[in-house]
C-alpha cells in the first residue's frame, strides 16, 4: 500500500475519532520509552526464549491503540502478530484449546499485513503458504503450485525439527503437498486446506482424521499446551522472529465465570507463567482491568499463587522490565497533545497533497491544541484524545474547504457528535 493511501485510512478513521487498524505508529506520543525497552529487552531476543508481561488499565484508558501500536513493531521486527479477545462465549481462558485456536485464526504475518488490507478468511493458512515457500526456496512468495524440489527441502526441514509435535507436522505438510502440481482442481484443493485448518480448532473425529491425514490425536485441553510449544518451534523454523501473542480480556469476563470455570483459567494462566521460558519464540502480553489484579471476590488476589506471580499494578509510568504494564499511570501532557497534532497535519497533507496550502503552521495548531485542552472538562465522559484527533481532522477539511473556523466552535459540534455515539 502507498503512503497516500495509508495516510487517507488513518485519517478517515480518526475523522470519525476512532483509532485506526494501521498506522497508529504515525502519529502516537507518549508511549516512546516502553515501546524502546520492548524493543530492546523483548523483541530483540524473541527467538530464544519466551516472555509473559501484563498491562493494566481501566476502560478508555488507550489499551486498545497500545496494543496496535505494538502490532506495528512487532510486523517490523519479522514476528508474527495474533491478537486474540478472551471472552467467555468465543475463547474462554479456562478453555485452552479454544484459546490456542483463536491464536491461529487472528494470526498476521508482517509480509500478509503490508499487503493491500483484506479480510483473511484463513490467516493460518496464509503463514503455512508463506513457510512452505521459505524453506523450500528461500523467499515468501508462493503461487498456485510448488515444485517438487522445494516441497521436498521444506518438508526434510520441517520433518527433521525435534521441537514440534509429529502431528503438528504431518498435518502441516499434508497443508503443503495441496500445492503440488498434482494436486486435484483449485475448488477440491481449497476444501482440503479448510479440512486441515479445521484440526486446529479440534473439529471432527479423530477418525476421520486418521484415515485422510495420519494423525493420532486432536487439538483438546489435555493437548493444546503441547501445540502452543509445537506453534512456537515451527515459528522459528519458518524464519520469522518469534510469535507475539496480544490477549485482550473482555470486558470483566472473568466476573461472570462460575468459580470451577475460573479456577481452571486461573490454573491456565498460571501454568503458562510457569512454562514460558520453555516457549521460546513466544511474546505473550495480557491485558485487562485493574479489578483483575484487586476485586476481592473475582481477582487473582484470591489465588495466592497467581497473585505471586503477576503482582499488580505500580503507581508508576509503565516501563519494559516491569511484570505489569500500568496504562492509568501514563500522564499525557499538554506538549505530547500538541506533539501528535503536529504529526496528524503531516499524515493529513500526505493523504490530500492538494491541502499543503490551506493548513496551518505547527504554532498554529499548538495554539489550536492548547485551546481545546483548555476547553474540555477534564472530567468530561469523552476522552481528550478523541476529541483532539477529530477536531483537528475537522478543522483541516474546513480549512480544505475554504473555511476557517473558531476552534470554540470546531469543538462544540464535534462534541455534539461524540456524545451521541
Amino acid at each position: 500500500m502507498d503512503t497516500q493511501a495509508r495516510s487517507q485510512q488513518v485519517i478517515e478513521s480518526l475523522r470519525k475519532g476512532i483509532p485506526p487498524q494501521r498506522g497508529v505508529d504515525l502519529y502516537s506520543v507518549g508511549h516512546e520509552k516502553l515501546i524502546e525497552g520492548i524493543k530492546k529487552h523483548h523483541l530483540s531476543g524473541i527467538a530464544d526464549r519466551g516472555i509473559i508481561r501484563f498491562v493494566s488499565g481501566s476502560w478508555g484508558a488507550g489499551k486498545t491503540h497500545f496494543f496496535r501500536i505494538m502490532r506495528e513493531v512487532a510486523f517490523k521486527g519479522e514476528c508474527l502478530v495474533s491478537n486474540v479477545e478472551l471472552s467467555v462465549n468465543d475463547a474462554p481462558l479456562n478453555k485452552f484449546e479454544r484459546v490456542f485456536y483463536a491464536i491461529l485464526r487472528n494470526v498476521n504475518s508482517p509480509y500478509c499485513y503490508a499487503q493491500e488490507p483484506t479480510l483473511e478468511a484463513a490467516p493460518f493458512g496464509s503463514v503455512l503458504r508463506e513457510s512452505l515457500a521459505f524453506l523450500g526456496t528461500g523467499n515468501r512468495a508462493v503461487g498456485n503450485e510448488v515444485p517438487y524440489e522445494a516441497y521436498n527441502a521444506a518438508k526434510d526441514k520441517l520433518m527433521g525439527n525435534r521441537g514440534i509435535d509429529i502431528d503438528f507436522k504431518k498435518i502441516v505438510q499434508k497443508y503443503w503437498e495441496t500445492f503440488l502440481p498434482e494436486s486435484p482442481d483449485p475448488a477440491i484443493q481449497e476444501q482440503t486446506r479448510e479440512e486441515i485448518l479445521q484440526w486446529f480448532g479440534g473439529e471432527g473425529s479423530i477418525g476421520a482424521y486418521r484415515k485422510r491425514f495420519g494423525v493420532n490425536k486432536m487439538i483438546t485441553k489435555d493437548t493444546a499446551k503441547v501445540m502452543l510449544q509445537s506453534l512456537a518451534a515451527f515459528v522459528r523454523l519458518a524464519g520469522y522472529q518469534g510469535l507475539v501473542i496480544l490477549f485482550d480480556e473482555a470486558e470483566q469476563s472473568y466476573s461472570i465465570m462460575r468459580k470451577s470455570a475460573l479456577k481452571d483459567a486461573w490454573n491456565n494462566l498460571l501454568s503458562l507463567i510457569n512454562n514460558i521460558e520453555a516457549l521460546s519464540g513466544l511474546f505473550l502480553v495480557y491485558a485487562t482491568t485493574p479489578e483483575f489484579y484487586t476485586d476481592p471476590k473475582y481477582g487473582i488476589v484470591q489465588y495466592g499463587a497467581l497473585s505471586g506471580r503477576i503482582g499488580k499494578p505500580e503507581e508508576k509510568p509503565p516501563t519494559a522490565l516491569s511484570v505489569v504494564w500500568n496504562m492509568d499511570a501514563v500522564q499525557t501532557d499538554l506538549s505530547a497533545y500538541q506533539s501528535a497534532a503536529v504529526k496528524i497535519k503531516g499524515i493529513y497533507a500526505s493523504a490530500n497533497p492538494d491541502a499543503r496550502d490551506s493548513l496551518p503552521g505547527d504554532e498554529e495548531v499548538r495554539a489550536s491544541v492548547e485551546e481545546l485542552h483548555g476547553i474540555h472538562p477534564s472530567l468530561s465522559a469523552v476522552q481528550f484524545w478523541r476529541v483532539l484527533v477529530t477536531s483537528m481532522v475537522r478543522d483541516f477539511d474546513n480549512r480544505l474547504d475554504g473555511e476557517v473556523r473558531p476552534m470554540k466552535e470546531v469543538y462544540r459540534d464535534v462534541m455534539d457528535r461524540l456524545r451521541e455515539e
